[in-house]
C-alpha cells in the first residue's frame, strides 16, 4: 500500500487538492476513473471549498469510508450507522496524529484570517510552510492501514 500513498502525495504535488489526492490515488479500487475521482472530491479541498473547516485531506478519507462502507439504502440505519462509527474512528485517529481535524487549526490561521476562494500558487515557499503534504500522506497511510485490518466490503 505504501505505493498508494506515494500516489496520494503526488498527486498533491501535481496540484490537486489534498481531497483530490487522497481520493484519486484509490479511486481504481472502487471503480472510479482519476477524472471522476478528481471531481467528485473537488470541493472538499482547503477545507471544504477553502473555508479552512475539516481538513480536505480528512474528508478525502471520509469519502473513502463511505465508497467502503457507505449503505445505499435511505432506511438502513443500521447501514448508516455502521459507517459513521468508521467515520467517526478514522476521525479520532486522524485528530491523534495530527492535532485536529480543522484546516484553519492545522494552518495555524487565526480565526478571523480570510479565505478566499483563490487558491495559492504552488511554490517552493508553499510547501515550506503548508502541513498539506503531512496531512495527504496521513490521510493515505490512515486508509491503508484500514483496509488492510478489516474485511472487505466492495469487491475489487
Amino acid at each position: 500500500m505504501e505505493e498508494r500513498i506515494e500516489k496520494a502525495i503526488s498527486l498533491f504535488k501535481e496540484g490537486y487538492n489534498c481531497s483530490q489526492a487522497v481520493v484519486g490515488a484509490f479511486a481504481d479500487m472502487y471503480g472510479f476513473t482519476p477524472e471522476q475521482a478528481f471531481r467528485m472530491s473537488a470541493s472538499f479541498g482547503g477545507g471544504i471549498g477553502r473555508m479552512r473547516q475539516t481538513c480536505g485531506a480528512a474528508c478525502g478519507l471520509f469519502m473513502l469510508a463511505g465508497l467502503e462502507t457507505g449503505c445505499t439504502e435511505g432506511k438502513d440505519r443500521e447501514g448508516k450507522e455502521a459507517n459513521y462509527k468508521v467515520v467517526q474512528q478514522l476521525a479520532e485517529e486522524f485528530k491523534k496524529r495530527n492535532g485536529s481535524l480543522i484546516c484553519a487549526e492545522l494552518l495555524g490561521l487565526a480565526k478571523s484570517a480570510p479565505t478566499p476562494p483563490s487558491p495559492e500558487v504552488r511554490s517552493v515557499e508553499y510547501y515550506k510552510k503548508r502541513p498539506c503534504v503531512k496531512m495527504v500522506e496521513e490521510a493515505a497511510r490512515i486508509w491503508c492501514e484500514f483496509i488492510a485490518s478489516h474485511e472487505k466490503t466492495v469487491e475489487r
